[in-house]
């Protein structure tokens, strides 16, 4: 029988830290992480056949659950009349469409084969049609690994704490100014520093990189006029939030339109898939039509196609985000029952299929709150809940999330598991 520790130690050998993205490491809660066999509906097995309620998701695009039957269905009869063809297929234009509907002001997309290059191409292009080269980025927000966002990034950037990364030269950090998330007094000093030096402020609508943080009131708002006022593009990061909070995302949440929205997760089903999405006189400034060049071979692979279309019909059925929300929400309320119970400073909010869990008294507000988490508490509450079957986000900085897979059963399961985890770290 395989073992999760033995195959731990045979990945080290051959793969950098044992994995290929780094907060999968487990070095923000310790121990062994768990290599996962298979998974289906709610629940992902590990190679000693464990089996876990899970709320990673693969980190987001799980919102209809594991191996959804039709989602399968779709990618195997993609597979079935070829993997990729580096030409142009019909599903581009499907699920091009559907954004577009979605969207209004998404009246052209361009494909990605990740969330990284997706926004890493939007910042290209905000440069490109403004013509300036500074762009604003929020403390704790993480938009993916390309040199200029790597500056006071999130997620596992953050888990490790070292918010900027060695590697990213000097030349590109002084192009990249950092405002603090929901301060907007930050970004209007920075706006009066550089008047015509900004080309756009990207930003999670709802983080989800330092864990799950809401917007103040008025924040977005006070974005939208700063960057109308200023000639700067306004660029809603949505890999994380996009078709997961709301079938419209955060800019339905929040009734804020950016100049430019970043697609991921979810629109590819568990396929590796990023989107750009905006109005025809910005998306045209790209090549072929424009002097921003931006490409990818697998952009639009058809497995990626095929899977996003399958998913987005699944959700866009009546009824389906309000149910996923109303789920979500009672299992936040027992989770903060449990936390209440034992008497500890826990607790935990959710938007949407969305949530997110801390070591603190009330949810935080910003970066500077998140990183005041009892991070050794954390970290035995985690391997607490791991042991009862219940696999969250290894890492106190990140959101966890629901599926339509989780059923009341497991709700049940997983609160009175962290009444005893909480209970116990108490």
């Amino acid at each position: 029988m395989l073992d999760n520790r033995q195959e731990f130690e045979r990945a080290q050998r051959v793969l950098v830290g044992g994995v290929n993205s780094a907060v999968r490491a487990f070095r923000a809660v310790g121990g062994t992480p768990r290599f996962i066999a298979r998974a289906e509906g709610a629940y992902m097995w590990d190679v000693e056949n464990r089996r876990y309620i899970d709320y990673l998701g693969s980190w987001g695009p799980m919102i209809v659950g594991h191996s959804h039957p039709k989602v399968v269905a779709a990618v195997r009869e993609a597979a079935g009349r070829g993997l990729s063809y580096g030409a142009p297929n019909v599903m581009e234009s499907e699920l091009a469409e559907r954004l577009c509907a979605l969207f209004p002001q998404v009246e052209r997309v361009r494909f990605t084969s990740s969330g990284t290059e997706a926004a890493m191409s939007a910042l290209r292009l905000a440069r490109g049609f403004t013509g300036r080269t500074k762009i604003l980025k929020f403390e704790g927000c993480y938009h993916g690994t390309a040199d200029s966002l790597l500056v006071k990034a999130g997620s596992g950037a953050l888990a490790f704490g070292t918010p900027s990364s060695a590697g990213v030269p000097e030349d590109l950090v002084r192009h990249t100014l950092v405002a603090r998330f929901n301060d907007l007094a930050s970004v209007e000093a920075l706006f009066a520093a550089h008047p015509d030096g900004i080309a756009c402020v990207i930003v999670e609508p709802i983080a989800g990189n330092m864990n799950l943080i809401r917007p103040e009131p008025g924040f977005h708002e006070g974005l939208r006029r700063l960057c109308t006022a200023h000639g700067a593009l306004l660029i809603f990061d949505e890999v994380m939030t996009g078709f997961r909070v709301a079938l419209g995302g955060a800019q339905q949440v929040l009734g804020v339109t950016p100049d430019l929205s970043v697609f991921g997760k979810v629109i590819g089903g568990g396929m590796p898939v990023g989107a750009i999405g905006g109005p025809a006189q910005i998306m045209e400034m790209m090549a072929p039509l424009g002097t921003v060049y931006q490409a990818g071979t697998l952009s639009g692979n058809p497995l990626a196609m095929a899977a996003g279309l399958a998913t987005l019909a699944l959700i866009s059925e009546p009824g389906f985000f309000d149910a996923v929300s109303q789920r979500c929400a009672r299992l936040v309320a027992g989770l903060n029952e449990a936390g209440r119970a034992a008497g500890v400073p826990f607790c935990a909010q959710s938007e949407g299929a969305m949530a997110g869990c801390y070591m603190l008294g009330r949810p935080p507000r910003s970066f500077e709150e998140v990183q005041a988490q009892d991070l050794e508490r954390f970290r035995r509450f985690y391997h607490l809940m791991l042991d009862e079957g219940v696999y969250l986000p290894p890492s106190p900085v990140e959101a966890f999330f629901f599926s339509a897979a989780h059923g009341d059963a497991d709700i049940d399961t997983t609160i009175e598991a962290a009444r005893r985890s909480l209970a116990a770290v108490a």
